[in-house]
């Protein structure tokens, strides 16, 4: 008799007629501690009070740089920590598949064979002699355990919150390692812009020290003079190797973050001159952008399956119902059919006396529940603390660039008044060597503004999610 169509039925009816999941049912927690953060940053994206409604996957695309495109597709295909993001979310997701067999009859193919040898005095005093002899069974067994409160459907909602939370950290990694790439982009184009910058004023140095000699050849300055613009000279040329060693320690992070190996990565130089920054930025940001946050998300999967473990330690202080049956042969002679055997069993077992411990574990269960909302508040707060600093940082970024500028075209024109005057012999060189060293430092100044304002709109995008 084939009794596992009727098993199956049999637990299948019971399930859907009885079942039900213990434990709360998880609510998307709605904390947000307000609906805008806002920026009064009008005068740097022009006249237009620009509202973000949404950020581009490929947000890097706003800087119009081909190299920049290139390396982040070289980056998302070849970095090594987002081939372990992704295994994980596929480990996570065949977990959920695994707890979803659970909800399915479990069935076994069961087969033995074995020789037996009976003492003598097996029934009694009476010396029985019954010979050796060879028997086997064989046959199908299943097993099926009735989930009349919910604690494997609860199972399977903790799995697919690791899911979901394996798929944020896998956002969360593709969100640092392009932001990542990104910076070391910017920082590489600003260390090329100080470099020319640096190589520049050393000609001017040179200019200079051409200059005085000529004054010194013919009397008109001393030695002492000569001797101050070749010092000038040769601080500024001491700038250049700490720019060359910070330009290979970035260069071998760029290339680690390409999945390249620092010896084999060539680049050919770029500057911030060959970067654009978005013509628009944000100065209004919604409160449900920022919630698209991987980190807000993924605190958000890990509160989720905080709720399904409250169910699932819930369901463990009901019963618990499970039906086994099988159908085997066991006999001397195989394939017999006087051999057939069957059997179909119920069982229930319920807690009675466990020392608390189960009521124990649900408590625990609520706590860590109320601890993961904790954390989910926290990280809503400090993601909202972190496009409110990068706002205002941009705002503060304009203005610096706006002053740099200034003290650029200052500079510039003092040397220039300088230089004159020196030929006509109104100033002497030390006035030169000041001017040339606030050009020096005006220039750099203004470098380190323009990367400043890179980055930081690199850091909006990265507060934003990506």
């Amino acid at each position: 008799m084939n009794i596992y169509p009727y098993c199956l039925l049999f637990g299948v009816g019971i399930n859907l007629l009885t079942a039900c999941t213990v434990g709360p049912d998880f609510v998307k927690p709605t904390f947000v501690p307000g609906r805008t953060y806002t920026a009064p940053i009008k005068k740097q994206f022009g006249e237009r009070d620009l509202k973000l409604d949404h950020v581009s996957a490929n947000w890097w695309t706003s800087f119009h740089s081909s190299v920049l495109n290139e390396m982040m597709l070289q980056g998302k295909k070849h970095n090594y920590s987002l081939t372990v993001m992704r295994e994980n979310l596929a480990q996570a997701r065949e977990m959920v598949k695994a707890a979803k067999g659970q909800l399915w009859p479990q069935g076994n193919m069961d087969a033995g064979i074995g020789r037996q040898k009976y003492g003598a005095a097996l029934f009694g005093p009476i010396d029985t002699s019954i010979p050796a002899f060879t028997y086997y069974q064989i046959g199908p067994s299943v097993n099926y355990i009735l989930d009349v409160f919910g604690g494997t459907r609860r199972t399977i909602e903790k799995q697919q919150a690791i899911v979901d939370y394996q798929q944020q950290e896998l956002n969360a990694t593709y969100l640092t390692v392009t932001g990542n790439i990104a910076e070391a982009f910017l920082e590489i184009a600003e260390l090329n812009s100080q470099l020319t910058a640096t190589q520049e004023i050393i000609l001017d140095d040179k200019k200079n020290v051409q200059l005085v000699r000529k004054a010194f050849a013919l009397g008109a300055i001393t030695q002492t003079q000569v001797l101050s613009a070749q010092s000038q000279l040769t601080k500024d040329e001491t700038l250049l190797p700490p720019l060359y060693q910070r330009l290979k320690i970035v260069q071998s992070k760029l290339s680690i973050l390409l999945g390249i190996s620092p010896a084999r990565f060539k680049i050919d130089a770029f500057r911030l001159t060959d970067i654009t920054l978005p013509k628009e930025l944000p100065l209004s940001i919604p409160s449900k952008l920022v919630h698209k946050r991987p980190d807000i998300l993924a605190a958000e999967a890990i509160l989720h399956a905080a709720s399904a473990d409250v169910g699932i330690a819930t369901a463990q202080l009901y019963p618990n119902i499970t039906i086994s049956a099988t159908a085997m042969q066991e006999a001397l002679i195989p394939f017999n059919g006087s051999s057939n055997a069957w059997g179909l069993i119920g069982n229930l077992t319920t807690p009675i006396f466990n020392g608390g411990a189960l009521r124990a574990q649900r408590r625990a269960s609520i706590h860590a529940y109320q601890s993961a909302f904790a954390n989910y508040q926290q990280i809503v707060l400090n993601a909202f603390g972190e496009v409110h600093d990068v706002l205002y940082a941009l705002l503060h970024d304009e203005e610096e660039v706006i002053l740099q500028k200034k003290a650029v075209n200052t500079a510039r024109n003092s040397l220039k008044l300088a230089r004159i005057s020196f030929n006509e012999g109104n100033v002497g060189v030390l006035e030169i060597l000041n001017a040339e060293r606030d050009y020096a430092q005006a220039r750099l100044g203004y470098v380190r503004a323009q990367a400043q304002r890179y980055q930081d709109t690199v850091k909006l995008y990265l507060a934003l999610g990506g």
